[in-house]
Protein backbone atom coordinates (compact mmCIF):
# COMPACT_ATOMS: atom_id res chain seq x y z
CA UNK A 1 0.00 0.00 0.00
CA UNK A 2 2.67 2.42 0.94
CA UNK A 3 4.37 2.26 -2.73
CA UNK A 4 1.13 2.84 -4.28
CA UNK A 5 0.69 6.13 -2.00
CA UNK A 6 4.43 6.96 -3.18
CA UNK A 7 3.25 6.68 -6.47
CA UNK A 8 0.87 9.67 -6.19
CA UNK A 9 2.42 11.74 -3.15
CA UNK A 10 5.89 12.40 -3.73
CA UNK A 11 8.35 13.74 -0.71
CA UNK A 12 9.83 12.66 2.42
CA UNK A 13 9.68 15.94 4.66
CA UNK A 14 8.37 15.50 7.83
CA UNK A 15 4.66 17.21 6.84
CA UNK A 16 4.44 14.71 3.68
CA UNK A 17 5.41 11.65 5.90
CA UNK A 18 2.36 12.49 8.18
CA UNK A 19 0.61 12.86 5.67
CA UNK A 20 1.30 9.58 3.90
CA UNK A 21 0.99 7.76 6.97
CA UNK A 22 -2.71 9.35 7.72
CA UNK A 23 -3.74 8.50 4.00
CA UNK A 24 -2.51 4.94 4.58
CA UNK A 25 -4.75 4.83 7.60
CA UNK A 26 -7.70 5.99 6.27
CA UNK A 27 -7.46 4.13 2.56
CA UNK A 28 -8.95 0.75 3.51
CA UNK A 29 -11.77 1.75 5.32
CA UNK A 30 -15.15 4.03 4.23
CA UNK A 31 -14.84 6.89 6.02
CA UNK A 32 -15.68 10.38 4.41
CA UNK A 33 -12.41 12.37 3.36
CA UNK A 34 -12.43 15.84 3.43
CA UNK A 35 -9.18 17.59 1.73
CA UNK A 36 -8.12 20.71 2.90
CA UNK A 37 -5.31 22.65 1.03
CA UNK A 38 -4.68 25.97 -0.88
CA UNK A 39 -5.02 25.87 -4.81
CA UNK A 40 -2.23 23.48 -6.04
CA UNK A 41 -1.40 21.30 -3.39
CA UNK A 42 -2.31 18.27 -4.81
CA UNK A 43 -5.49 17.74 -3.62
CA UNK A 44 -6.26 15.83 -6.30
CA UNK A 45 -3.50 13.12 -6.13
CA UNK A 46 -4.42 12.63 -2.55
CA UNK A 47 -7.88 11.74 -3.84
CA UNK A 48 -5.87 9.19 -6.48
CA UNK A 49 -3.66 7.94 -3.61
CA UNK A 50 -6.88 7.25 -1.66
CA UNK A 51 -8.77 5.11 -4.02
CA UNK A 52 -6.17 3.14 -5.56
CA UNK A 53 -4.86 2.34 -2.05
CA UNK A 54 -8.58 1.52 -1.00
CA UNK A 55 -8.88 -1.56 -2.54
CA UNK A 56 -12.33 -0.65 -3.82
CA UNK A 57 -12.86 -2.45 -7.24
CA UNK A 58 -15.13 0.54 -9.07
CA UNK A 59 -13.63 3.81 -10.84
CA UNK A 60 -12.36 6.98 -9.02
CA UNK A 61 -15.00 9.16 -10.48
CA UNK A 62 -14.06 13.14 -9.95
CA UNK A 63 -16.07 16.28 -10.43
CA UNK A 64 -15.33 19.86 -9.80
CA UNK A 65 -17.83 21.36 -8.41
CA UNK A 66 -16.56 24.85 -8.94
CA UNK A 67 -16.29 24.11 -12.83
CA UNK A 68 -19.76 23.40 -13.95
CA UNK A 69 -22.73 25.63 -13.67
CA UNK A 70 -25.51 25.60 -10.82
CA UNK A 71 -27.77 25.06 -12.99
CA UNK A 72 -25.75 21.64 -15.13
CA UNK A 73 -24.05 20.32 -11.84
CA UNK A 74 -27.50 18.44 -10.22
CA UNK A 75 -27.62 16.74 -13.88
CA UNK A 76 -24.15 16.04 -13.78
CA UNK A 77 -24.23 14.32 -10.19
CA UNK A 78 -27.34 12.76 -10.28
CA UNK A 79 -28.05 11.80 -13.88
CA UNK A 80 -31.79 12.32 -15.25
CA UNK A 81 -34.40 10.72 -16.88
CA UNK A 82 -35.47 11.08 -20.72
CA UNK A 83 -37.43 14.05 -20.71
CA UNK A 84 -36.20 15.30 -17.58
CA UNK A 85 -35.70 19.08 -18.99
CA UNK A 86 -35.10 20.17 -22.89
CA UNK A 87 -32.49 18.78 -24.73
CA UNK A 88 -32.76 15.44 -22.41
CA UNK A 89 -33.10 12.77 -25.26
CA UNK A 90 -32.28 9.69 -23.48
CA UNK A 91 -31.23 8.76 -20.02
CA UNK A 92 -27.93 9.30 -18.49
CA UNK A 93 -26.26 8.71 -15.46
CA UNK A 94 -24.74 10.77 -13.14
CA UNK A 95 -21.40 10.33 -11.02
CA UNK A 96 -22.85 8.90 -8.18
CA UNK A 97 -23.88 5.63 -10.43
CA UNK A 98 -20.85 6.27 -12.34
CA UNK A 99 -19.11 5.64 -8.68
CA UNK A 100 -20.65 3.00 -7.63
CA UNK A 101 -18.29 0.54 -6.45
CA UNK A 102 -15.60 2.88 -6.11
CA UNK A 103 -14.73 6.62 -5.27
CA UNK A 104 -16.46 9.62 -5.92
CA UNK A 105 -14.33 12.85 -5.74
CA UNK A 106 -16.43 16.38 -5.34
CA UNK A 107 -13.23 18.81 -5.84
CA UNK A 108 -14.01 22.52 -4.69
CA UNK A 109 -17.19 21.01 -2.58
CA UNK A 110 -17.20 25.01 -1.05
CA UNK A 111 -18.61 26.40 -3.99
CA UNK A 112 -21.51 23.46 -4.39
CA UNK A 113 -25.17 25.64 -4.83
CA UNK A 114 -26.83 25.47 -1.47
CA UNK A 115 -29.64 24.17 -2.79
CA UNK A 116 -28.14 20.49 -4.11
CA UNK A 117 -26.29 20.36 -0.52
CA UNK A 118 -29.75 18.97 0.78
CA UNK A 119 -30.11 16.14 -2.02
CA UNK A 120 -25.74 15.44 -1.50
CA UNK A 121 -26.71 14.95 1.97
CA UNK A 122 -29.17 12.45 1.50
CA UNK A 123 -27.49 10.95 -0.64
CA UNK A 124 -24.76 9.81 1.75
CA UNK A 125 -27.06 9.40 4.54
CA UNK A 126 -29.08 6.85 2.75
CA UNK A 127 -26.63 5.61 0.01
CA UNK A 128 -29.36 6.38 -2.69
CA UNK A 129 -29.77 9.41 -5.40
CA UNK A 130 -32.89 9.92 -7.89
CA UNK A 131 -32.03 11.23 -11.18
CA UNK A 132 -33.57 14.72 -12.62
CA UNK A 133 -36.65 13.69 -13.78
CA UNK A 134 -37.04 10.57 -12.07
CA UNK A 135 -39.08 9.32 -8.71
CA UNK A 136 -37.36 5.85 -8.83
CA UNK A 137 -34.97 5.31 -5.82
CA UNK A 138 -31.41 4.13 -7.02
CA UNK A 139 -29.02 2.16 -4.85
CA UNK A 140 -25.10 3.62 -4.93
CA UNK A 141 -22.52 2.19 -3.13
CA UNK A 142 -19.36 4.87 -3.26
CA UNK A 143 -16.84 5.95 -0.66
CA UNK A 144 -16.60 9.92 -1.11
CA UNK A 145 -13.68 12.10 -0.87
CA UNK A 146 -14.26 15.91 -0.59
CA UNK A 147 -11.60 18.66 -1.03
CA UNK A 148 -11.77 22.09 -0.80
CA UNK A 149 -9.25 25.09 0.06
CA UNK A 150 -11.96 27.49 1.43
CA UNK A 151 -12.81 27.65 5.26
CA UNK A 152 -16.35 25.51 5.42
CA UNK A 153 -16.35 26.57 9.05
CA UNK A 154 -17.06 29.91 7.61
CA UNK A 155 -18.98 29.33 5.01
CA UNK A 156 -21.92 27.60 7.80
CA UNK A 157 -21.54 30.31 9.68
CA UNK A 158 -22.51 32.91 6.87
CA UNK A 159 -24.85 30.47 6.31
CA UNK A 160 -23.72 29.46 2.48
CA UNK A 161 -22.60 26.26 3.62
CA UNK A 162 -25.03 23.67 5.09
CA UNK A 163 -23.77 23.28 9.10
CA UNK A 164 -25.23 19.12 8.89
CA UNK A 165 -23.28 18.20 5.76
CA UNK A 166 -20.26 19.82 7.00
CA UNK A 167 -20.31 17.44 9.96
CA UNK A 168 -21.41 14.48 7.70
CA UNK A 169 -18.16 15.55 5.40
CA UNK A 170 -15.58 16.52 8.40
CA UNK A 171 -15.34 12.71 9.23
CA UNK A 172 -11.69 12.26 8.72
CA UNK A 173 -10.03 15.71 7.70
CA UNK A 174 -6.64 15.79 5.69
CA UNK A 175 -4.48 19.32 5.57
CA UNK A 176 -2.38 19.43 2.58
CA UNK A 177 0.57 21.56 3.64
CA UNK A 178 1.77 24.40 1.01
CA UNK A 179 4.95 24.09 -1.08
CA UNK A 180 6.41 26.54 1.30
CA UNK A 181 5.79 24.60 4.04
CA UNK A 182 7.88 21.47 2.61
CA UNK A 183 10.59 23.16 -0.08
CA UNK A 184 12.68 20.19 1.29
CA UNK A 185 10.86 18.10 -0.97
CA UNK A 186 11.45 20.41 -4.12
CA UNK A 187 14.55 18.49 -5.59
CA UNK A 188 12.08 14.93 -5.01
CA UNK A 189 9.00 16.82 -6.70
CA UNK A 190 10.95 18.42 -9.46
CA UNK A 191 12.51 14.81 -10.55
CA UNK A 192 9.14 13.45 -10.65
CA UNK A 193 7.32 15.91 -12.59
CA UNK A 194 10.35 15.75 -15.03
CA UNK A 195 10.07 11.79 -15.50
CA UNK A 196 6.01 12.92 -15.96
CA UNK A 197 6.49 15.18 -18.51
CA UNK A 198 8.58 12.73 -20.26
CA UNK A 199 6.07 9.75 -19.69
CA UNK A 200 3.53 11.71 -21.72
CA UNK A 201 6.03 12.08 -24.41
CA UNK A 202 8.66 15.25 -24.05
CA UNK A 203 12.03 15.07 -24.79
CA UNK A 204 13.06 16.39 -21.26
CA UNK A 205 16.52 17.25 -21.87
CA UNK A 206 17.20 20.51 -19.40
CA UNK A 207 18.66 20.43 -16.01
CA UNK A 208 19.09 23.37 -13.39
CA UNK A 209 22.52 23.58 -11.86
CA UNK A 210 22.89 23.95 -8.02
CA UNK A 211 22.25 27.74 -7.63
CA UNK A 212 19.11 27.13 -9.65
CA UNK A 213 17.57 25.04 -7.09
CA UNK A 214 18.71 27.17 -4.67
CA UNK A 215 17.23 30.05 -6.06
CA UNK A 216 14.13 28.00 -6.03
CA UNK A 217 14.29 27.10 -2.68
CA UNK A 218 13.92 30.58 -1.96
CA UNK A 219 10.49 31.29 -3.63
CA UNK A 220 7.72 31.11 -1.76
CA UNK A 221 5.70 29.03 -4.41
CA UNK A 222 2.12 30.84 -4.30
CA UNK A 223 0.88 28.53 -6.73
CA UNK A 224 2.20 25.78 -5.09
CA UNK A 225 3.16 22.66 -6.72
CA UNK A 226 1.13 23.12 -9.86
CA UNK A 227 3.27 26.54 -9.76
CA UNK A 228 6.66 24.32 -10.02
CA UNK A 229 4.58 22.21 -12.93
CA UNK A 230 4.34 25.18 -15.03
CA UNK A 231 8.00 26.30 -14.35
CA UNK A 232 9.19 23.04 -15.43
CA UNK A 233 6.99 23.20 -18.98
CA UNK A 234 7.96 26.47 -19.24
CA UNK A 235 11.81 25.26 -18.45
CA UNK A 236 11.43 22.79 -21.11
CA UNK A 237 9.76 25.45 -24.05
CA UNK A 238 12.68 28.32 -23.04
CA UNK A 239 15.74 26.18 -21.89
CA UNK A 240 15.63 22.83 -23.95
CA UNK A 241 19.44 21.48 -24.30
CA UNK A 242 20.75 23.72 -21.77
CA UNK A 243 21.47 23.73 -17.90
CA UNK A 244 19.89 26.49 -16.42
CA UNK A 245 21.21 28.85 -13.95
CA UNK A 246 19.95 31.25 -10.81
CA UNK A 247 19.65 34.14 -13.51
CA UNK A 248 17.55 31.99 -15.44
CA UNK A 249 15.17 30.75 -12.73
CA UNK A 250 14.78 34.48 -11.31
CA UNK A 251 14.54 36.22 -14.50
CA UNK A 252 12.93 33.81 -16.95
CA UNK A 253 10.84 31.27 -15.26
CA UNK A 254 9.45 32.88 -12.20
CA UNK A 255 8.91 36.41 -12.97
CA UNK A 256 6.54 35.13 -15.62
CA UNK A 257 3.81 34.12 -13.31
CA UNK A 258 3.74 36.53 -10.42
CA UNK A 259 0.76 35.82 -7.39
CA UNK A 260 -2.21 37.94 -7.28
CA UNK A 261 -2.32 40.25 -5.07
CA UNK A 262 -4.48 38.93 -2.76
CA UNK A 263 -1.84 36.17 -2.38
CA UNK A 264 1.07 37.91 -1.33
CA UNK A 265 0.96 38.11 2.21
CA UNK A 266 -0.21 34.51 2.61
CA UNK A 267 2.95 33.41 1.35
CA UNK A 268 6.08 35.84 2.42
CA UNK A 269 5.77 35.03 6.07
CA UNK A 270 6.26 31.55 5.03
CA UNK A 271 8.75 32.58 3.08
CA UNK A 272 10.69 33.96 5.63
CA UNK A 273 10.17 32.06 8.25
CA UNK A 274 13.14 29.74 7.73
CA UNK A 275 15.49 32.69 7.48
CA UNK A 276 17.99 34.30 9.88
CA UNK A 277 20.79 33.71 11.65
CA UNK A 278 19.68 32.13 15.12
CA UNK A 279 22.95 33.55 16.87
CA UNK A 280 21.97 36.72 16.02
CA UNK A 281 18.45 36.53 16.86
CA UNK A 282 17.16 39.23 18.67
CA UNK A 283 21.03 40.66 18.88
CA UNK A 284 20.76 39.00 22.28
CA UNK A 285 21.80 35.58 23.63
CA UNK A 286 21.39 31.93 21.75
CA UNK A 287 18.19 30.72 23.21
CA UNK A 288 15.75 33.11 21.58
CA UNK A 289 14.29 31.21 18.08
CA UNK A 290 15.19 33.12 15.02
CA UNK A 291 12.77 35.64 13.23
CA UNK A 292 13.00 36.81 9.93
CA UNK A 293 15.09 40.04 9.71
CA UNK A 294 13.92 42.92 8.15
CA UNK A 295 16.51 42.80 5.44
CA UNK A 296 14.86 39.31 4.73
CA UNK A 297 12.67 40.85 2.87
CA UNK A 298 14.76 42.57 0.70
CA UNK A 299 14.45 39.85 -1.89
CA UNK A 300 10.59 40.61 -2.50
CA UNK A 301 11.15 42.63 -5.31
CA UNK A 302 13.00 40.68 -7.19
CA UNK A 303 10.26 38.39 -7.59
CA UNK A 304 7.21 40.61 -7.79
CA UNK A 305 6.51 43.76 -8.89
CA UNK A 306 4.49 45.43 -6.02
CA UNK A 307 2.82 44.53 -2.28
CA UNK A 308 0.22 45.48 0.10
CA UNK A 309 2.49 46.58 3.46
CA UNK A 310 -0.44 47.43 5.82
CA UNK A 311 -2.11 44.02 4.90
CA UNK A 312 0.76 41.97 5.06
CA UNK A 313 1.55 43.60 8.84
CA UNK A 314 -1.67 43.52 9.65
CA UNK A 315 -2.01 39.47 8.78
CA UNK A 316 1.96 38.86 10.83
CA UNK A 317 0.02 40.43 13.37
CA UNK A 318 -3.16 38.48 13.30
CA UNK A 319 -1.45 34.89 13.09
CA UNK A 320 0.98 35.97 15.71
CA UNK A 321 -2.10 36.86 18.52
CA UNK A 322 -3.77 33.92 17.44
CA UNK A 323 -0.75 31.71 18.02
CA UNK A 324 0.06 33.20 21.04
CA UNK A 325 -3.46 32.39 22.85
CA UNK A 326 -3.30 28.91 21.12
CA UNK A 327 -0.15 27.81 22.49
CA UNK A 328 -1.14 29.46 26.18
CA UNK A 329 -4.44 28.09 25.82
CA UNK A 330 -6.44 30.97 25.23
CA UNK A 331 -5.06 32.89 28.70
CA UNK A 332 -4.74 36.56 27.51
CA UNK A 333 -2.08 37.87 30.25
CA UNK A 334 0.11 34.85 29.42
CA UNK A 335 -0.32 35.46 25.47
CA UNK A 336 0.49 39.10 26.13
CA UNK A 337 3.11 38.44 28.12
CA UNK A 338 4.55 36.32 25.75
CA UNK A 339 4.23 39.63 22.84
CA UNK A 340 5.66 41.70 24.69
CA UNK A 341 2.67 43.63 25.37
CA UNK A 342 0.77 45.30 27.90
CA UNK A 343 -3.03 43.17 28.73
CA UNK A 344 -4.96 45.88 27.73
CA UNK A 345 -3.12 46.43 24.46
CA UNK A 346 -3.96 43.11 23.38
CA UNK A 347 -6.88 42.91 24.12
CA UNK A 348 -8.01 45.91 22.22
CA UNK A 349 -6.10 44.48 19.31
CA UNK A 350 -8.52 41.07 19.75
CA UNK A 351 -11.88 43.44 19.63
CA UNK A 352 -9.89 45.29 16.17
CA UNK A 353 -9.59 42.30 14.54
CA UNK A 354 -12.40 39.86 15.80
CA UNK A 355 -9.92 37.28 17.05
CA UNK A 356 -11.89 35.20 19.67
CA UNK A 357 -10.13 32.80 22.32
CA UNK A 358 -10.13 29.24 21.62
CA UNK A 359 -12.89 27.27 22.59
CA UNK A 360 -13.00 25.96 26.11
CA UNK A 361 -10.13 28.18 27.30
CA UNK A 362 -9.90 28.74 31.05
CA UNK A 363 -10.54 32.41 32.22
CA UNK A 364 -7.34 34.36 32.47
Amino acid sequence: MAASIDKYLNGQSAVMADLKHMVEMVSPTTSTVLVLGETGTGKEMVSRAIHHSSGRTGDLISINCAAIPSELLESELFGHEKGAFTGAEKPRQGRFEMANGGTLFLDEIGDMPISLQSKLLRALEERTIQRVGGGKDIQVDFRLVCATHQNLKSKVDEGSFRADLYYRINVFPLQLPSLAERKVDLPVLIKAIMENMKAMGDAVDFQFDEDAVAEMMRYSWPGNVRELRNVLERAHVLFAGKTIGATEVRENLLRMKAPKKNQEADFLWQATADLGDPNMANGDGLDKPALPHPSDYRDWFAYFDDMDLRRHLQDIEITLIEAALDKHEGMVSRAAEALKLRRTTLIEKMRKYVIEKPANSPES
